[in-house]
């Protein structure tokens, strides 16, 4: 493993920080929070500029309208996407982080030519119908019925925290297909489309104030067998193939910008004024940022060894899991730190006197979701003891 970037990577990065520098401004600011249809139009239009610039999928396959570039160059554009404060992929991070890269590996010539291009170019929206009411960390628990009735699977069942199924065209979807066998050996991964007859949609509201999540309902809802990705009952093989995406490589961008968070910390701790001086002046705050930045150089390292395991195998490695156990806890700590630096600033939702309390507060909040979301970091203890180091599974 190589931890330095090439003289094509960064011949790369200045190519990509012009065009940032002139398509980011032009795009303009996102819809205000909750506007969905504004919302897709702002992020699939984003999407689309990437793909006829040449800069959507940097890794993925030419021949589906990708750079089929080196995971390098991906890690190159992660970080000037954050440094230009782009526009994220917002509604279409499933199709572009898991869903996409899924089809490439498991799915038939037909769906990646029906999805793939369609994907990168922002012209489909995807959502994840994998967690249940009662099948969160234990996804293998899921309940959600598909029967085969001739060339379809007629599906019975209850999705929750369905990221942006407002906006979807279709849905990664996990269900039960042999209810008699061991529960990780009877589950199916089919695409589904949001606009199949006997699908309902239900807002969830977070603490936060967002409204990306829904709940999806679903009623005889009947999708063609053609439809499933791998063969019946595999579907936990494949759905682990998602997981490893969400866990690992996916997670490079949101990297970028936790430095960036960092960074705007060290800003305003600068701006607070203590009885004495600026809050940044406090030895023990700066030990604390160096301590926290050494871990995310350390966590950019172990997720640059995950992209070379990916470039040998088309798949990330279970090392995702360390990342992902990793990240999401560091991230909780920097979200405190930030509060506790602003103090009772922090109460706000709206920013206070030029300072970025609305962004420290969200963060926070959010912040929560994380070591839950993808899988809990229990659940990564036990993937990273099992399946890692080889210890006996927990009775």
């Amino acid at each position: 493993m190589d931890l330095r970037y090439s003289e094509a990577d960064e011949a790369f990065r200045a190519e990509l920080r012009a065009w940032l520098a002139v398509e980011v401004p032009a795009h303009g600011p996102p819809p205000k929070e909750g506007a969905w249809p504004a919302r897709r139009a702002y992020d699939t239009g984003w999407q689309r500029k990437l793909f006829e610039a040449g800069y959507a999928g940097i890794n993925w396959p030419k021949e589906y309208g990708g750079r089929g570039s080196t995971l390098s160059e991906q890690l190159v554009y992660y970080e000037e996407i954050a440094r230009a404060n782009a526009p994220y992929i917002g509604v279409n991070f499933v199709g572009m982080l898991h869903g996409g890269p899924t089809l490439i590996v498991e799915g038939t010539d037909e769906q990646k030519r029906d999805h793939v291009s369609k994907i990168l170019s922002g012209e489909e929206v995807w959502c994840q119908g994998f967690s249940e009411p009662n099948a969160g960390s234990d996804l293998a628990s899921l309940s959600t019925r598909a029967v085969r009735v001739g060339d379809e699977y007629v599906i019975n069942g209850h999705k929750i925290w369905t990221s942006f199924a407002q906006v979807a065209d279709y849905c990664e979807l996990l269900v039960r297909t042999d209810p008699d066998a061991p529960k990780h050996k009877g589950i199916t991964w089919l695409i589904l489309p949001m606009d199949t007859p006997g699908i309902e949609i239900r807002p969830l509201a977070t603490l936060s104030g967002s409204s990306e999540f829904s709940e999806v309902f679903l009623e005889d809802v009947r999708v063609p067998v053609a439809n499933r990705v791998g063969a019946e009952n595999e579907g936990w093989r494949i759905a682990n193939v998602t997981l490893r995406f969400e866990r690992g490589t996916s997670f490079a961008s949101q990297m970028v910008e936790l430095k960036q968070y960092l960074a705007n910390i060290i800003d305003v701790a600068k701006q607070i004024e203590t009885l004495d001086d600026s809050a940044w002046e406090d030895v023990g705050l700066r030990r604390e940022i160096g301590h926290l930045q050494a871990e995310l150089d350390a966590l950019w390292a172990m997720l640059k060894l995950s992209i070379s395991q990916a470039s040998e195998t088309g798949v990330p490695g279970l090392g995702g899991s360390a990342l992902k156990l990793v990240y999401t806890e560091l991230y909780q700590r920097v979200a405190e730190l930030a509060l506790q630096v602003v103090g009772r600033l922090g109460l706000s939702r709206d920013d206070v006197a030029g300072l970025p309390i609305h962004h420290f507060s969200f963060s926070a909040m959010q912040s929560i979701s994380l070591t839950i979301a993808a899988g809990t970091s229990q659940i990564q203890r036990n993937i990273i003891a099992e399946r890692i180091l080889g210890l006996p599974k927990d009775r």
